[in-house]
């Protein structure tokens, strides 16, 4: 991935801009909401941003109402909306559908399951058992093209069904007609009209109620795709909600094990939830022996007040707490399902947010600051080559290519991680690299120094590199481990800018032991069989004469020392 990405290190938002979102947050009453839901809704966004991997990214509360997102780079405005979401999770029976034109107006031809219009399309579904612990029912295709089939897993396999039911029930057969005011099960006249007023093909389709768990009956549409048809749905009361999910996880098409041919979402759900799903389910799986046709053979997975999916039930109830959403290869696509994983993972927001302003952000200030910390890095690493030299002479050579060595491996790793983990290059992270030239270049010295002294004290120098390297080694490996737990610990328990700091020294400190042990050692041993450094050249740092101390003059004879007087 590596060589099919960019050669060059992604910038954070100081460096390359960005955006900014500004959230507020919207309650029933107009009032300012509890600080301890703003608290969590920030503690939920973090997580969902964590989860994408986006780097250096930040999210803040801002007064008593308004949370502020700052997400590096360009093209995240996927990223900014999907933070935002509410993420409420719903299943709930189905009892009515019909197409999303409001009751008298003119039905668009029903699409067929592949999403594309037909006259009069049908589409035919069956449901096998599978030799392995789970099975997966057939479902009828949603109108608006995102077919439903095996959106819900069941634990164990069960006797096959099948059921060829139309691609879009007819109007007639599952939604009441204009005029009419009642639908079978359904116990709430209000809904029913609303039901029957309500357009799906408008921009803003969320119909009011739909996303309130605590309504027994609700009308809702279905997500609308883009140059597709869309349905609309009476619902029941709600049966299990997100908070009841375990966990949820973005799966790829299984085409060889028989499974989706488009991506989908695994879901787990807890004790409880569990057993409501159970209950659900099978109360649409006896609809369905009833009347195959029949609506109420579905369930609905409303996310945000939206019908994202409404499988039928065609083997039985699903009682192991399992369920998977999926949809067409078209739409529901990888980053649909990770998206929609990743928001279901951490749970809903407490409360639902409107976007009050969006701003770029420029880098024009965080470039000035990067030109200035870049001369301020080069000034103190060309003063560490200039002592390495003019101290260790020859020796500073291997300082030097091992600061070279550990800038090369450490800037492949940033580009490594930007590729792969979305990291970002800022300024903090830059600081934190300048900062550890320096940390870098005391391992060096630590080794060479008990190099130096083994051969003062009159030792050969192949057998003293291996000697002074047993020695070093442990301080070496000490030095260091204080450094990175002092940059987890400040990495764990900081946020923003620190962070990042604390980041840049953690990477680095593991980025130097591996270069003292893998090549300033192994060099240094190298270099001592040659003879301008075995032999202790003068400008090889490492001449015996120079480095050997002189035994001190014993007294004179006759005369007392001062000790002895």
């Amino acid at each position: 991935m590596f060589l099919q990405g960019s050669a060059t290190p992604k910038l954070g938002l100081d460096l390359a801009g960005g955006t900014t979102v500004t959230l507020t947050a919207k309650t029933e009453s107009g009032k300012n909401p509890p600080q301890a839901q703003m608290d969590q809704a920030v503690k939920i966004m973090t997580q969902r941003v964590n989860g994408l991997g986006v780097a250096d990214a930040e999210v803040s509360k801002q007064g008593s109402n308004n949370i502020v997102v700052n997400v590096p780079g360009e093209g995240q405005e996927r990223v900014v909306n999907m933070i935002g979401t509410t993420a409420k999770l719903q299943f709930r029976q189905v009892y009515a559908v019909a197409d999303g034109k409001p009751a008298g107006a003119t039905a668009s031809p029903s699409p067929s399951a592949s999403g594309s219009a037909s006259p009069s399309p049908k589409a035919s579904s069956s449901a096998k058992a599978s030799p392995k612990a789970s099975a997966k029912p057939a479902g009828t295709a949603t109108p608006r093209g995102r077919a439903a089939d095996r959106a819900l897993t069941a634990p164990t396999p069960s006797a096959s069904a099948s059921a060829k039911p139309s691609a879009s029930p007819s109007p007639s057969a599952s939604a009441p007609a204009a005029g009419d005011e009642t639908v079978p099960g359904v116990t709430d006249p209000a809904v029913v009209k609303q039901f029957a007023e309500l357009n799906c093909y408008t921009a803003n389709n969320l119909a009011p109620g739909a996303n309130d768990p605590n309504k027994k009956w609700v009308a809702a549409c279905d997500q609308k795709v883009e140059k597709g048809a869309t349905a609309k749905y009476i619902l029941g009361p709600v049966s299990v909600l997100g908070e009841d999910v375990k966990s949820a996880s973005a799966m790829p098409p299984d085409l060889q094990n028989g499974g989706s041919a488009s991506w989908s979402v695994n879901l787990s759900f807890n004790g409880r939830g569990a057993k409501a799903f159970g209950d659900v389910t099978a109360k649409a799986y006896q609809a369905y022996q009833a009347d195959p046709t029949s609506a109420q053979g579905q369930v609905a997975i409303v996310l945000d007040g939206r019908v994202v999916s409404a499988p039928s039930i065609q083997q039985g109830a699903i009682t192991g707490g399992i369920a998977s959403i999926d949809g067409s290869v078209d739409s529901f696509t990888q980053t649909y399902a990770t998206d929609l994983a990743n928001v279901l993972k951490f749970g809903a927001l407490p409360l639902e947010f409107r976007q009050s302003s969006i701003d770029e952000v420029s880098s024009t200030l965080g470039t000035d600051q990067l030109r200035g910390g870049i001369i301020a890095g080069g000034i103190g690493l060309v003063l560490v080559v200039l002592y390495c030299l003019l101290y260790y002479r020859g020796l500073g050579l291997v300082a030097v290519s091992s600061l070279l060595v550990a800038g090369g491996v450490t800037y492949v790793s940033v580009v490594v991680l930007g590729e792969n983990m979305g990291f970002r290059l800022s300024l903090p992270h830059i600081i934190g690299l300048i900062v550890s030239i320096g940390i870098t270049a005391d391992s060096f010295i630590v080794y060479f120094e008990r190099l130096r002294d083994e051969i003062r004290a009159g030792r050969k120098l192949r057998p003293s590199v291996e000697v002074a390297w047993k020695r070093a080694r442990r301080t070496i490996l000490v030095a260091d481990a204080v450094t990175f737990i002092a940059s987890a610990v400040l990495f764990f328990l900081a946020v923003g800018g620190v962070k990042g700091f604390a980041f840049a020294m953690g990477l680095t400190t593991l980025i130097d032991i591996v270069v003292v042990f893998f090549f300033t050692k192994p060099l240094v041993a190298l270099l001592a069989r040659t003879s301008f450094y075995g032999k202790g050249h003068p400008m090889s740092g490492l001449d015996p004469r120079k480095l050997h101390k002189e035994p001190a003059a014993p007294p004179s004879a006759g005369r007392p020392t001062r000790q002895e007087a």
